[in-house]
């Protein structure tokens, strides 16, 4: 006779199957609609759609039918999933910007492993492919463009009291909450705020036409992040990391975060790859080697570009010129411009 159970032990059951490759439960995450009982004693379990990715539900499917009626002694577990409605904003790919061919996100997992300075030259980079730019710096807490680019104290201009026009530096259309706050004033915000200032700079921003919007996140898999997404259709996401193995772990769940709400991983850029001693010529790999092809394995993706570590990134970035514009002759620009290439080649047909 099948053990008679209650809605308490399924669900504290269903507690203990995790997301593949992830720390956090099916419960946790809202995957979970409902636990309804059946008069056999078996149990009807609705999950919201996890992912496109076959593989993912019917993981999750196999680990349900384990836990309830291998380790709980359900009679029966039958499985219904539920596609999830437009409005909830869990996939990518709702909305085009008018005007505005393709969307790409850059993207990292933690910070320090030089985001914004792979934004910034791969903007200009497809800038001097001949494709029209901008450049929105959606790190709210941390805004670089407007340092990056030289801007100085250049603001949007405003129109009908509602719209701006971003600043343009370098062929590059620019917008940045660095645009309205003075340079030293932190930005104390909670998460309603930082979703509302992206949806404000997506929306209200006079783009004009663009071939492609280059979006600098902040780091990690949060408010901005989960509103880009929301928001607008994504073509594609670079993933930045540097080759040490607490940068690649943080990266990995950026990448993860991507793939749940379906938006395209076009690959990864390992960034800080080595350090080339210039009276030697000798290589010293400073953050470890490997990780960026640690992270396209475990995705399945590929390196793109590795940008090694050299001065002249770096004074560029503070000189308001990025490398690829301040120096195209320079080897590291040479870099951007090939991941620039790679990243207009894999955008879908219009």
């Amino acid at each position: 006779m099948a053990k008679k159970l209650t809605q308490e032990e399924v669900l504290a059951a269903l507690g203990q199957v995790n997301y593949p490759g992830y720390q956090s439960d099916i419960v946790t995450l809202g995957i979970v609609e409902e636990a309804a009982p059946g008069a056999d004693g078996g149990w009807t379990i609705t999950l919201r759609n996890p992912s496109d990715r076959e593989e993912i539900p019917r993981a999750i499917g196999s680990r349900i039918h384990q836990a309830l009626t291998h380790d709980l002694g359900a009679a029966k577990v039958e499985l219904r999933v539920r596609p999830v409605a437009p409005e909830l904003g869990e996939k990518t790919g709702r909305k085009r910007l008018d005007g505005i061919r393709h969307i790409v996100a850059v993207a990292s997992g933690k910070g320090g492993v030089g985001k914004s300075t792979v934004a910034a030259n791969l903007a200009v980079a497809l800038g001097r492919l001949g494709y029209k730019i901008g450049l929105l710096d959606a790190d709210i807490y941390g805004p670089s463009a407007p340092m990056m680019f030289g801007t100085g104290a250049e603001r949007p201009r405003a129109v009908d009291g509602k719209h701006f026009y971003p600043v343009e530096r370098h062929g590059v259309k620019l917008i940045s909450i660095g645009f309205f706050i003075d340079d030293e004033s932190p930005v104390i915000w909670r998460g309603p705020m930082v979703m509302g200032a992206v949806r404000q700079f997506l929306q209200d921003t006079l783009w004009g036409t663009l071939d492609f919007l280059v979006v600098d996140l902040p780091p990690g898999t949060g408010d901005a992040q989960l509103t880009l997404a929301q928001e607008v259709a994504l073509d594609g996401a670079v993933i930045v990391t540097t080759p040490q193995e607490v940068a690649v772990a943080d990266a990995l769940r950026a990448a993860r975060m991507f793939r749940q709400v379906h938006c395209p991983l076009l690959g990864v850029v390992e960034n800080m790859s080595g350090y080339v001693c210039p009276d030697c010529g000798e290589l010293d790999e400073i953050f470890g080697a490997g990780g960026g092809d640690k992270l396209a394995a475990a995705e399945g993706i590929e390196v793109l570009a590795r940008a090694p570590i050299v001065e002249a990134l770096r004074a560029a970035g503070d000189g308001g010129a990025p490398l690829t514009i301040a120096r195209p002759e320079h080897p590291a620009s040479a870099v951007f411009m090939e991941l620039a290439r790679r990243v207009a080649a894999a955008m879908p047909a219009d």
